[in-house]
């Protein structure tokens, strides 16, 4: 879940709110919490305030209802004993004595070689031998022949990747699904609707599209079953952030099942993407791994602004997305003060040129 929160701070969660959100899903029978050292945190150097939070609201026999998933957070370990103090921490903080299914963070090919030298598999295994974890496994940002290579190093369990209608083809994308598949690897499918982006960014024609073929279907419908129709997808992890997405995504995986979509359907979704990357002008997922800027830009904001601007039609909405890239974008936050460092671009999973963008976004906003 993207858990509400109260005001601008992430780690200022809504706790009353996105306890009874959890609770509700885990009452709907979502029975798989995923979880991260850093979420909802100012730096992703320290804990953040989800593991905490979750370890309370699992309270009341609600942790012994579902499989528990956190992740070792790669960026900030540089060796053994670092691991050993930070799953410890971890499991004070999740109110747990042990963690169902354990991820190391973000693999990619920044902190690949550092973790094999560090002694990740050793690690891992002695902590799944004493019983602090039970399933080991790893999420990945990084282009598909890495992860091919991670998948080799190691007998793991199940990774976690980015997967939707959308980017088919981006990171591991559905070569890394087959791999797994391959491979016995149970997949988690992280960014199913890209971050809200299918939902709240659909433009007339691709929604006009997807509602003429089942008119009767919410556009989530379609992200979450169309990953479900395939049966290499073993679990999807969306970020809901309202009791109303809580409620719809329940009834969808109520009766989403593999194989299930026609062939009229899954042709409305190629139309529909074929539409969108023709459009999209910025792939960001909004994950925030970027963050924080020295300079104090909000990097997800600026490029929601911006592909909202060029997803317009016409000279109004446009119009009218200036004036709110005005009113809703603090000053220091706007692409107009980046100095160009640079620092984002080697923390961005998907790879985005980050400093020539935000000189874009600037020439269109001011």
């Amino acid at each position: 879940m993207r858990l509400p929160q109260i005001g601008a701070d992430p780690s200022a969660i809504d706790e009353e709110r996105a306890a009874g959100m959890l609770r509700a899903a885990i009452d709907g029978g979502v029975n798989y919490v995923d979880t991260a050292f850093n979420y909802h945190g100012l730096n992703r150097m320290e804990g953040g305030a989800s593991e905490p939070f979750v370890g309370r609201a699992l309270g009341g026999g609600y942790r012994e209802r579902v499989k528990l998933a956190t992740k070792l957070p790669t960026w900030a370990v540089k060796n053994r004993s670092d691991m050993e103090r930070i799953l410890d921490a971890q499991l004070e903080r999740l109110q747990t004595d042990h963690i169902d299914f354990y991820l190391a963070h973000n693999l990619n090919a920044g902190v690949w070689p550092a973790m094999q030298e560090a002694g990740l598999f050793a690690f891992l295994e002695a902590a799944r031998a004493d019983g602090r974890i039970r399933h080991i496994g790893f999420s990945f940002h990084d282009l598909y022949p890495l992860f091919e290579e991670i998948v080799a190093a190691y007998d793991w369990e199940f990774a976690q990747i980015q997967y939707n209608y959308l980017d088919v083809d981006h990171q591991a994308g559905r070569r890394g699904l087959a791999l797994a598949a391959e491979r016995g690897l149970g997949i988690v499918v992280m960014e199913p609707l890209r971050g809200g982006f299918l939902i709240n960014h659909m433009p007339e024609d691709p929604r006009a599209m997807l509602h003429a073929v089942r008119p009767d279907w919410s556009l989530a419908d379609w992200g979450l079953r169309w990953l479900w129709d395939q049966p290499s997808v073993h679990v999807v992890l969306s970020g809901m952030s309202t009791q109303e997405q809580v409620d719809d995504n329940v009834r969808i995986a109520g009766s989403a099942r593999a194989h299930a979509l026609t062939e009229e359907e899954r042709a409305a979704l190629d139309r529909a993407r074929g539409h969108f990357l023709a459009r999209i002008r910025v792939h960001c997922t909004a994950c925030g791994y970027c963050l924080p800027c020295p300079e104090g830009v909000n990097i997800p904001k600026n490029f929601v602004f911006y592909n909202d601007y060029d997803l317009m039609d016409h000279d109004e909405p446009r119009a009218r997305c200036k004036f709110l890239y005005t009113v809703q974008m603090g000053a220091g936050e706007k692409a107009a003060n980046c100095t160009h460092c640079q620092l984002c671009e080697a923390k961005c999973p998907q790879g985005l040129p980050v400093s020539e963008l935000m000189r874009e976004v600037a020439a269109v906003f001011g």
